[in-house]
């Protein structure tokens, strides 16, 4: 570990020699294009030596009495002229053709550049490439080798983003930045060596004051907005991801406050930062001219008094060693990139390094040549590795016989699935051995063993492709007619074959098109298809309806007839009353084993699970111990589900990018209509700082042009009042760019957090179908509101200052140029167009290109995550290396064309480097013609040629320092396309009826519906049911037949497609929807509980009004949960933690229901209200809830029959339509579709 950090040059690990080639070929590249810049100051120099000769020779020739004899100035009458201070004068300086040697110099020196700029940077980035691209392939493959238990304990999340963003930062600390870091030392190198050997004096005053301009240049602010926005941002989080809820409760402008409220703290952040810019800038600027001044006063000294110095060496010395400082400060950012390159560097390489206690890719082990399948278990002990501390198996000893179906049964953390894991292979156990047919299995080869093995699991995973492609996962290289084969096994063919491509239907991503009967069908012909010697049912059917359960039961039963070994875990005790064997588990050990009846007449284990379930009062009470241990258990498999859905939503946003108009500049002004006063403090502090560069460009050839006075006291006295102006321009500069920074920070913040909350208001606007659309899940918003609304700034504020800023510099520029010479003038600008563009290029330069790459990988990235979060399935189907396989063939595609953009880039970069000696070869000597022919004074060439050169580099790299301001734009078009958006179902309380006396009569007209996000699914298929006030009516029906979607139009999170849903007989649609919510409470499955207390969480019940405590009181105490609070040390101030995590399920269930029942509501929903819960949970939360009903019209999904018998109205549901209702007695003696379902005891779900 230690040499890891320490060793910088463990990033090239991966370089083969041709890449170390390229690159020290590059290096050398780099090392000579540092040195040019200081190269060109020698020949600025010698030229600056040869105008003021020429320029002195000017004057003395002005005297008519003066000539010029074999490069003497002599007197007309031959005697040789002498200076006061008996020196000679030489004069016959042939300018323009000593011009023509100094341009061809500038020339030479510019096509060298060309040249080994673009080799440098070739090289670099190719070479970089092509280790980021090996580095890749041997992570991914590394990965796909660990052992299952590696995976518990790191997050798929974490492992993305390391694939993505670790990997990336590695390639930028050994791409480009490494060509450019050795190309700013060398220029820093040598700029202090032309300076030392111009004049060592001036040389280290300048040095002596140099590191402050360093410093200035180091200081840069990141990231910290964000975690300044943090909090906000986890309130619109939260509100996000609950939009039903706060829907339902009419929490809406209660959130807006809140959030906004949070906002505080960012904005001040934000200006802080603004400010602190400011200040650096203007310190930076404050500096630069107080070092002009210090220099070119002592500089001055050593040329008049000391005469150690010519003009030319002065400036020599003073911007190579300016130049040195410039580019020791520029090269502090390639360091940053370089440490986070090696931080991650440590982290990818510790993976790749690390060696995997089960290496799934290894050949080694025994492959037997026929297998009985015979599992032992001998002795075991386990323990998760993510949790050390928890001891799942406590020794436990197991013989599961060949061609016996064995089924698992108890209570929940027993180590019923972890026995499966191991069986597989995922762990090995700490103590003990499992054995197949005698052989340890760590002695057997893993691809071969898991080959043999099917397995069913509670949650299929099933890949994002086509049904057959899931099918063919099972086993490599089937026919169709054995997809087939296998699908008619699994009960599977006819659903198949009624889908509109039948076997060629895609599933989604995590299978998340087909229902849970679907997935599990095609799961087990996946199983089936390896035609395994061994079949493993993880609770095969737990998930499922009835309906769907029967037809997979069937398949199962049939499966395992077939003289395979088969272990079974159940949780319906019913599924596994005929198995061969039963072993009932406890604690981690094997209590007993028998058949059914041996095992009740023993009255152990079995005997308690199966009267339990016999009791009717809960779905079993094993499933729900079970459910809990699910939770403890694998973590994991919870998390997976959810994990893949995640990485959906960026395929579709990418789309509606590209065609989005980008928003008018001012509507995005209007915004920011109230800070005017603030902009315009900032443009006048912009236009300041445009016009710092032309009067630079001024002073610095005035003092050029002093030394070409004869009188030296003149010259004295005209230096020193330039340096007193650099001091004054300085001092200036300090100010308005301290202005500029903090004027456009405040405005810009100010609209932040305007638009921020604006743009949150208009999303919790939006009817709950909007929120469907995986564009638009509760990550996506959440960024937008980060992002987008700080993007927007970039399109007012600072893109004001920089045009202003801009617009004086160049003004101001062509006004000088101009007036001093208009020929120079128009020569140079041809040159113009081409320098700002360089300018351009190398600030893109410094940011780098990292982002182009990140598209380039999402293809990959999709491979390697669907593959992260689906390790286990894919670790039981030993298909490991087929997804390395297709990771690497996806990253081909970016390989190249980072290889073809290397060139691209190269190419570019040599321009930008070498335009800057082309024009001023061209200027200089038509400059030297110009001074010859028409007597143009020297300095002014300096002073035309500098204006222009330095408005142009300014105006490039303004340009990039502006942030982006198309993005700016296009997030701007994204906000207000949101904020235009007309909702479906429009909250506003002014909209709709609201009448007095509500009395909560329901009725349901022909209602059709379909969900925005699925058109072609039919949920609702005219449902026809009315509710007289105070009458309970209760939805029964197997999943996806419509109950909880009726509940849904009731609340109207949607309309209707055809039908009407009635209201005290008056359409829902008429009615104002706060009304209407207000009336309504409701209690769901899964509650959702908000991150405060628990007085705040009742009290968000009624968020019309102000609830009194005891008020709150009064409705814990209805719900059964006031005693449980009272017992708590907070009472009722606990906070609940982030979506009631704190609690257990009964408690938040109970929570919620205080929260339904604390604003009196006409209508109570109750939507599988005590589904999740363990039995005496569920009595109590049952009694909280028949308490609740008593004279209030209830609507209650249910999923235990129990609970609903007592029901006025009970309506049974099948595709959409009610097929019976009436009360339990007449439907029991109706003998219908109610009388099946209560007859086979299952849960409906």
């Amino acid at each position: 570990m230690k040499e890891q950090l320490i060793n910088p040059f463990c990033k090239f690990r991966f370089a083969t020699w041709k890449d170390t080639a390229m690159m020290v070929v590059g290096s050398l590249c780099a090392l000579v294009h540092g040195a040019a810049a200081p190269l060109m100051l020698l020949v600025y120099g010698m030229m600056t030596n040869t105008f003021v000769a020429y320029e002195l020779e000017v004057q003395e020739l002005k005297d008519p009495n003066k000539e010029c004899r074999n490069n003497t100035i002599c007197w007309i009458n031959g005697s040789v002229y002498e200076t006061p201070d008996n020196n000679t004068v030489y004069c016959g300086v042939n300018i323009e053709a000593q011009m023509t040697t100094f341009a061809y110099y500038y020339i030479g020196i510019g096509l060298g550049v060309l040249i080994v700029s673009y080799f440098q940077i070739v090289f670099w980035v190719s070479a970089a490439a092509r280790q980021t691209q090996r580095i890749r392939k041997t992570y991914f493959r590394k990965v796909m080798q660990m052992e299952i238990g590696w995976f518990d304990c790191i997050s798929v999340g974490e492992l993305n983003t390391r694939i993505s963003d670790d990997i990336n930062k590695i390639n930028n600390a050994i791409a480009d930045q490494v060509s450019i870091f050795i190309e700013r030392l060398s220029t820093f190198a040598f700029g202090f060596m032309v300076g030392f050997i111009g004049g060592w004096k001036l040389t280290l005053v300048v040095i002596a004051v140099s590191p402050l301009i360093g410093i200035a240049a180091v200081a840069r602010l990141t990231g910290r907005e964000l975690k300044a926005y943090a909090k906000a941002g986890a309130v619109a989080d939260e509100v996000l991801s609950a939009i039903r809820t706060v829907a339902a409760f009419g929490g809406e402008e209660k959130e807006v406050e809140r959030y906004d409220r949070n906002l505080v703290e960012a904005q001040n952040w934000g200006v802080k930062k603004g400010s602190i810019i400011g200040v650096f800038q203007g310190y930076l600027w404050c500096i630069i001219f107080l070092c002009y001044a210090l220099a070119f006063w002592y500089g001055s000294k050593l040329v008049i008094d000391t005469k150690e110095l010519t003009p030319g060496s002065l400036i020599q010395v003073f911007f190579g060693v300016l130049m040195a400082a410039m580019n020791l400060g520029q090269a502090s950012p390639c360091l940053e990139a370089f440490a986070s390159g090696r931080a991650a560097a440590k982290t990818i390489f510790e993976t790749i390094d690390r060696e995997p206690e089960i290496n799934c890719f290894s050949e080694d082990g025994y492959k037997l040549d026929k297998v009985k399948g015979d599992i032992e278990f001998h002795n075991i002990t386990f323990f998760y590795p993510s949790r050390p501390e928890v001891k799942i198996l406590d020794n436990l000893s197991v013989q599961i016989k060949a061609g016996e179906t064995t089924a698992f049964v108890g209570p929940s953390g027993s180590g019923k699935s972890t026995t499966i894991q191991l069986i597989q292979r995922f762990y090995d156990p700490k103590e003990g051995m499992v054995t197949l047919d005698g052989h340890d299995l760590r002695t057997l080869n893993i691809q071969w063993l898991r080959s043999l093995i099917g397995i069913v699991e509670q949650e299929p995973v099933l890949f994002a492709t086509s049904i057959a492609e899931n099918i063919r996962y099972g086993r490599p290289g089937v026919s169709m007619e054995d997809i087939i084969q296998a699908a008619k096994e699994a009960n599977a063919y006819n659903f198949i074959m009624t889908l509109p491509q039948k076997f060629d239907t895609l599933v989604g991503e995590g299978g998340g098109q087909m229902s849970g009967g679907q997935k599990q069908r095609i799961a087990i012909a996946r199983a089936l298809i390896r035609n395994p010697k061994i079949l493993l049912l993880d609770m095969a059917t737990s998930a499922l309806d009835n309906e769907s359960e029967a037809v997979v039961q069937e398949a199962l039963d049939n499966v395992s007839q077939s003289g395979r070994t088969t272990i079974s875990i159940a949780h319906r005790l019913s599924t596994i009353r005929n198995a061969d064997v039963i072993v009932g588990f406890e604690h981690g050990r094997a209590v007993e084993r028998g058949k059914h009846k041996e095992l009740l007449e023993k009255q152990g284990v079995y005997f308690t699970l199966v009267t339990l379930q016999n009791q009717g009062s809960s779905n079993t009470a094993m499933g729900k111990i079970y459910m809990k241990e699910e939770c403890k258990n694998s973590i994991r498999l919870r998390s997976l589900s959810k994990l893949s859905n995640d990485f959906v939503p960026d395929t579709p946003e990418d789309d509606a990018d590209e065609n989005e108009e980008p928003a008018p500049v001012t509507r995005i002004l209007k915004y920011n209509k109230p800070e005017w006063p603030y902009m315009l403090l900032g443009s006048l502090g912009a236009a300041v700082n445009g016009s710092v560069n032309p009067i630079y460009a001024i002073l610095f050839s005035q003092i050029l042009g002093t030394f070409a006075i004869r009188d030296l006291d003149e010259q004295r006295k005209q230096i020193d009042s330039i340096c007193v102006l650099f001091c004054i321009v300085a001092v200036t500069s300090f100010f308005s760019q301290f202005l500029q920074g903090y004027a456009f920070a405040k405005s810009g913040e100010l609209l932040t957090r305007r638009l921020r909350k604006v743009g949150f208001h208009a999303m919790l606007k939006q009817e709950i179908g909007w929120f469907d659309d995986p564009r638009n899940s509760p990550g996506a918003l959440t960024t937008r509101l980060a992002t987008d609304a700080s993007m927007v700034q970039g399109a007012t504020g600072s893109q004001i200052g920089m045009i202003v800023n801009s617009l004086t510099n160049i003004g101001a520029s062509f006004i000088i140029a101009f007036y001093f010479s208009w020929k120079l003038t128009l020569v140079i600008m041809c040159f113009l167009p081409l320098i700002g563009l360089s300018g351009v290029f190398q600030a893109k330069m410094l940011t780098g290109f990292a982002n182009e790459d990140k598209k380039a990988m999402e293809t990959a990235g999709r491979v390697s995550s669907e593959a992260l979060a689906n390790i286990r399935t894919i670790a039981g189907l030993a298909k490991e290396s087929s997804f390395v396989e297709s990771y690497e063939q996806q990253l081909e595609l970016p390989y190249k064309s980072a290889k073809k953009r290397a060139n691209v880039y190269g190419a570019c970069f040599g321009f930008a480097q070498c335009v800057i000696f082309m024009a001023y070869a061209a200027s200089f000597r038509y400059g030297g013609y110009l001074v010859r022919a028409e007597g143009l004074q020297y300095m002014l060439v300096f002073r035309v040629i500098s204006a222009i050169v330095i408005s142009g580099t300014a105006l490039g790299r303004a340009s990039s320092f502006t942030p982006d301001y198309a993005k700016a734009k296009t997030a701007a078009a994204h906000f207000f396309k949101l904020l235009d958006r007309v909702p479906k179902v429009s909250i506003s309380p002014s909209d709709g009826q609201r009448w007095e006396n509500f009395r909560g009569e329901i009725e349901f007209l022909n209602c059709k519906f379909t969900y925005p996000t699925r058109p072609d699914v039919q949920v609702l298929n005219g449902l026809l049911v009315s509710v007289k006030p105070g009458q309970t009516l209760a939805f029964v029906g197997s999943s996806g037949c419509g109950k909880s979607t009726s509940v849904q139009l009731l609340e109207r999170f949607y309309d209707p497609n055809e039908g009407q849903v009635l209201i005290d007989g008056r359409p829902s649609h008429s009615v104002s929807v706060s009304f209407l919510r207000s009336q309504i409470g409701i209690v769901s499955q899964e509650p959702v509980l908000f991150d405060c207390s628990i007085a705040e969480n009742i009290q968000y019940g009624d968020n019309t009004r102000e609830i009194s405590m005891e008020e709150v009181v009064e409705a814990a105490k209805k719900a059964h949960l006031h005693d449980f609070v009272m017992t708590l040390p907070d009472k009722y101030e606990t906070q609940v933690g982030a979506q009631g995590s704190q609690l257990s399920r009964g408690q938040k269930q109970r929570i919620a229901i205080a929260r339904a029942i604390v604003k009196n509501p006409k209508i109570l929903l109750l939507d599988e209200a005590t589904s999740a819960l363990d039995t005496e949970s569920e009595q109590t939360v049952q009694t909280a809830l028949d308490e609740a009903r008593k004279g209030r019209t209830c609507i209650v999904i249910a999923h235990r029959l129990s609970t609903i018998q007592s029901a006025d109205i009970i309506a049974v549901m099948s595709q959409g339509v009610v097929v019976e209702q009436g009360t339990h007695n007449k439907l029991m003696a109706k003998r219908g579709a109610y009388y099946k379902l209560v007859t086979t005891g299952a849960p409906i779900s």
